[in-house]
């Protein structure tokens, strides 16, 4: 109630602020795309089984928040569990995380396909480029012949609720406030997702294992980012930035990060990331072995 209700007032005073107030249009923008970014952590939380205490509520709640979201749950959440069972791990790397070589790896590549990477790794390309690409990448199955025939249904039923949801608002507010609203909205909410999510992973006390080292515990620990924010962000964000607590333990639900951070001391040594200091985690693009620890480009131009 305290998500998806402002989500839909600040959607419908939005709306209404298009043709009558333009500026408040625009500065709800923010706003309505923190909400929106709030409403898929819910999701996010669904798939691991911690949002509510009722298996049946969260598939209900999740599938929910995953259309509104623009995501098929139960093939997200597959992905996403892969993710957290491999993360760090430099011999499982692929499942849901940034894609990210090692200096040796890098420069065994051909020209075009170190040009290709390079594309890839690219701020503005991941920033900008990237909410587009998530738009069209969720609308499809999974590659795998296997997710596909599990976790198939889960894109096809959340392309039809997305098709209803967009035709009717466009039938409501018009195309144009659809284009110049409702778009604007997701778009933001998913640079934000993307920036979160790069940070969470790619950051100065990054850590990775081949498998036959890897350790689960010592890869959530270290492999992620304590990334504090602003209160207000904190709760927008679902307090996703102590991602080394969640994922040393996903049936954390996001409103028990914060407790669960101060209750064990742990957590509490984590190397801090500020706003500030994120922004230079952009310059790390390849692992090095040697010095256990992301690098840029210009590691693979020496020695």
């Amino acid at each position: 109630m305290s998500t998806l209700v402002p989500l839909v007032a600040a959607f419908a005073l939005m709306f209404w602020s298009f043709s009558n107030a333009w500026w408040l249009t625009i500065l709800l923008l923010p706003v309505t795309a923190l909400f929106f970014v709030r409403t898929f952590i819910i999701m996010h939380d669904c798939a691991h089984g911690s949002f509510t205490n009722s298996k049946k509520a969260n598939e209900i709640i999740g599938f929910i928040t995953g259309a509104i979201t623009l995501t098929p749950f139960a093939q997200w959440r597959r992905d996403h569990a892969l993710h957290h069972a491999s993360s760090g791990d430099l011999d499982r790397r692929g499942h849901g995380d940034i894609d990210t070589l090692t200096v040796d790896e890098y420069k065994a590549l051909s020209r075009f396909e170190r040009f290709k990477y390079r594309f890839y790794r690219n701020a503005f390309v991941m920033l900008v480029l990237g909410p587009l690409y998530l738009m069209v990448h969720y609308r499809r199955p999974a590659k795998s012949e296997h997710t596909r025939a599990a976790k198939g249904p889960s894109v096809h039923y959340t392309n039809l609720v997305v098709l209803v949801i967009v035709a009717g608002l466009t039938w409501l507010v018009g195309w144009k406030a659809m284009l110049l609203v409702y778009f604007p909205v997701v778009y933001l909410a998913s640079l934000a997702g993307i920036w979160l999510f790069y940070v969470q992973h790619q950051h100065d006390h990054a850590h990775w294992d081949h498998h036959e080292e890897w350790d689960y515990v010592t890869a959530a620990m270290h492999g992620s980012s304590f990334y504090r924010l602003p209160r207000v962000l904190e709760w927008f964000t679902g307090s996703i930035g102590r991602h080394h607590v969640h994922h040393v333990d996903p049936r954390i639900p996001n409103y028990r990060l914060k407790d669960a951070h101060e209750a064990v001391p742990e957590f509490r040594e984590a190397p801090e990331l500020t706003f500030w200091k994120s922004l230079r985690t952009t310059s790390l693009k390849l692992w090095d072995p040697k010095e256990r620890r992301l690098v840029g480009f210009e590691a693979a131009r020496q020695g």
